[in-house]
């Protein structure tokens, strides 16, 4: 479980990112982060693994406190934050293969990770991960001669690899279309569902967090206003998280099973759960 206690983020500029943030998010629990550009959406995820130092508060991993971690002791507990990003954050003139692996290096020596040697049980996963995520053959292919979709594809599979407890979505699908958005956005659900992880993912897209999230919270200027099922993102409320639009016809729920697979608690225990 990941727990943010009162976290808060302000800028030697002076901007204040976030403002006292208090979440839990529970193993299973895939919850979407939304809200205007600038309202601290992509700085929690960063304060989670610390990529960006939080001014104040608490960030528990499990029964580990994230913000008390010297340097080695962060090196450890990123293995367990997968980080999924916006523009894939490949290797483009490495392979798919290569790029995949290099979720091991937090467990692999500097000299074995130099050389590219990795243990065989790695490989066979990530020979693995490339056929869940579809990229089997693809898989002696440059990172440079992908399409956007398979890119990220790989992202995830490289979080995966990582053997996460927790995965850190960042605008997974900001430079996809439409369909190719829906499938990764469909994979990102299932592997948390087949594995039982958390994952918070920062989202533009409302209808699309509607439609593939367990629970939603909203950020505006650095608070949270919302913190609920999808199905609760009334006109009213998104006025709230955006300020004044014509919100007619996003609440609609068209094609989307947001049920939990078996073994894992469905939407309602887990909203009702917080």
């Amino acid at each position: 479980m990941l727990r943010l206690e009162s976290l808060t983020k302000r800028y030697r500029t002076g901007d204040l990112a976030l403002s006292a943030v208090s979440l839990e998010i529970p193993a299973g629990q895939v919850v979407g982060l939304i809200g205007p550009s600038g309202a601290g959406k992509s700085t929690l995820i960063r304060c989670v693994n610390r990529l960006v130092e939080p001014t104040s508060g608490r960030i528990w991993l499990g029964d580990l406190e994230v913000t008390r971690l010297g340097r080695g002791g962060l090196r450890r507990a990123r293995r367990r934050m997968g980080m999924i990003f916006q523009e894939y954050a490949l290797v483009e003139r490495l392979t798919v293969m290569e790029n995949l692996l290099s979720g091991r290096l937090g467990y692999v020596s500097f000299w074995r990770s130099l050389a590219r040697r990795f243990p065989p049980d790695d490989i066979r996963n990530a020979f693995r991960l490339l056929d869940r995520v579809g990229l089997m053959e693809h898989a002696d292919k440059r990172a440079d001669a992908l399409s956007g979709g398979q890119r990220q594809r790989v992202g995830i599979a490289r979080a995966l690899a990582q053997d996460p407890d927790i995965l850190l979505v960042d605008e997974p699908t900001a430079s996809l279309d439409p369909k190719t958005s829906r499938q990764i956005m469909r994979l990102l659900r299932e592997v948390c569902a087949e594995q039982g992880l958390a994952a918070i993912v920062n989202i533009h897209d409302v209808v699309l967090a509607q439609q593939f999230m367990i629970r939603i919270v909203g950020l505006r200027a650095g608070v949270v206003v919302y913190d609920g099922p999808p199905d609760g993102l009334t006109p009213e409320v998104l006025t709230e998280i955006y300020g004044e639009e014509d919100w007619t016809g996003t609440g609609e729920q068209t094609d989307v099973d947001r049920s939990a697979p078996p073994g894992l608690p469905d939407t309602d225990e887990l909203v009702g759960a917080l």
